[in-house]
């Protein structure tokens, strides 16, 4: 909770640093201000309070979600490199505040102890993630992107709150264990159809959130329009916040009717387990394949959630941390390479061909990348092994055979498209000249390759935690 505040008066503080003169300081303020918030949360360790009139919830579990969102953030602010080179058209003080803004929500969606408070998290992220996407006003794909975001956004948040409004109707309560209680007695008798209907409509605004099909039409292209280094947010932080939410919902107030929902979600985890992978082999540019790899990775986490063991929480928590700093570490490199490609072409070139020859030149950016994608492909060594192998151990132990089986087929169909950036930076001629990388961004860079590295040679050393 206390983050939440600290976090809220930061993103204030960020604003009045954006009268300053001097640009640079808002990157080291903002990135202490993480730190402090982040510390702030660890400091809530084995601690449990309820605040707002009970209405916000503080645990172990809390602290550890709200832990991988800082961390990513953290990691994405630190390659936040050219918001201030452009000083008529760029507005870091803005964006960085913004982005502090909905950090708020997504902390907030997952502690929430009160459907209301989950509706609240959710639009603080949502419209900020709506006004990051649009920044690039100059840009006509960021202009679409956002609007299309917003639109479909819009729609889904009025599905999730519909649903809300029918589980109140239904039970009386907007709180998750009165909820609960409410649905275990109804349950046993017969639940009105309020109840079933509600239920199925929060599940599916919160599925478009996370990026599973059908409701991922919208993701392609905002992933692909907004800024790359917006794109990486998303990617990251509101995943994670939406799992986390989905997660509490699913393993907590929804459990009495656990076989109503049950079967519609193994259905869901399927068909967005093929539609990502699938879809990506036929990408030529990379920041789309990133898109409907970001599809497919929200199918192993449905796969894990509808799990229900006693491990879910460890390996829901253990695959985000490993997906988010992969994934980061592809976009820092994508756009440090694309910057440097832009500057000799009339438009930005996000393809797989921007990697040809790197490793020539680059190969610190080349060994990144490939470890990324790595451990995006769950290759052993990396985290994203370690990850993919515990939600399947979770869904075997389950018992879920048909899409633990469609998971491991998708899981190799995704070793495919994501050696394409491989070879492209190693095996293929190309002109790509040397970078020189500011040392913060060369740090973070080394940082989460060690971080992949690491947690793929020893997972137990977080695992144990979560």
């Amino acid at each position: 909770m206390n983050s939440i505040i600290a976090l809220s008066l930061f993103g204030i503080a960020n604003l009045f640093l954006g009268f300053l003169n001097n640009r640079k300081i808002l990157l080291p303020a903002t990135l202490a201000f993480v730190l402090v918030a982040l510390g702030l949360n660890l400091a809530d360790w084995n601690q449990e309070y309820l605040w707002f009139n009970n209405m916000l919830r503080t645990n172990n579990l809390s602290v550890n979600f709200a832990s991988v969102i800082l961390v990513a953030t953290f990691l994405v602010v630190a390659v936040s490199r050219g918001f201030g080179d452009d000083e008529e058209h760029t507005h870091p003080a803005e964006y960085y505040a913004i982005m502090l803004f909905s950090v708020v929500g997504a902390i907030m969606m997952v502690t929430f102890e009160n459907l209301i408070m989950l509706f609240v998290g959710l639009e603080i992220l949502s419209v900020s993630m709506y006004i990051l996407t649009g920044t690039d006003k100059r840009n006509l794909r960021s202009n679409e992107a956002a609007l299309k975001y917003f639109l479909m956004g819009a729609f889904a948040t009025g599905i999730l709150l519909f649903g809300i409004a029918l589980i109140y109707g239904a039970t009386g309560s907007f709180n998750i264990h009165g909820i609960e209680a409410l649905v275990l007695t109804a349950a046993g008798g017969s639940a009105p159809a309020l109840l079933y209907i509600g239920i199925v409509m929060v599940i599916i605004g919160l599925l478009f959130k996370v990026s599973a099909a059908p409701f991922h039409f919208w993701t392609p292209d905002v992933y692909e329009g907004a800024p790359a280094i917006f794109t990486a947010f998303m990617s990251t932080v509101v995943k994670t916040a939406g799992f986390a939410a989905l997660f509490r919902l699913l393993g907590g107030a929804f459990t009495g009717v656990y076989g109503t929902w049950i079967y519609i979600l193994y259905f869901l985890t399927m068909l967005t387990l093929i539609i990502g992978n699938i879809t990506a082999v036929y990408q030529q540019s990379f920041k789309r394949m990133l898109a409907y790899s970001s599809i497919s990775h929200a199918g192993y986490l449905m796969l894990t959630a509808t799990a229900k063991v006693a491990h879910t929480q460890s390996s829901i928590l253990f695959y985000s941390l490993a997906y988010s700093v992969a994934t980061i570490s592809a976009f820092a490199v994508l756009m440090v390479v694309a910057e440097t490609k832009e500057s000799n072409a009339e438009k930005t070139n996000e393809n797989f061909d921007i990697f040809n020859g790197l490793a020539k030149n680059n190969p610190l950016l080349a060994f990144v990348l490939t470890v990324s994608m790595l451990s995006l492909a769950g290759i052993p060594l990396t985290a994203g092994f370690w990850g993919k192998f515990f939600i399947f151990s979770d869904a075997f132990q389950r018992g879920i055979v048909v899409p633990l089986v469609v998971a491991v087929l998708m899981s190799a169909v995704g070793i495919y498209y994501y050696f394409k950036a491989i070879i492209s930076a190693y095996f293929k001629e190309g002109d790509v000249p040397a970078i020189e990388l500011k040392p913060i961004y060369k740090i973070t860079l080394i940082v989460t390759t060690l971080l992949t590295i690491v947690l793929g040679i020893a997972p137990d050393l977080v695992k144990s935690i979560f």
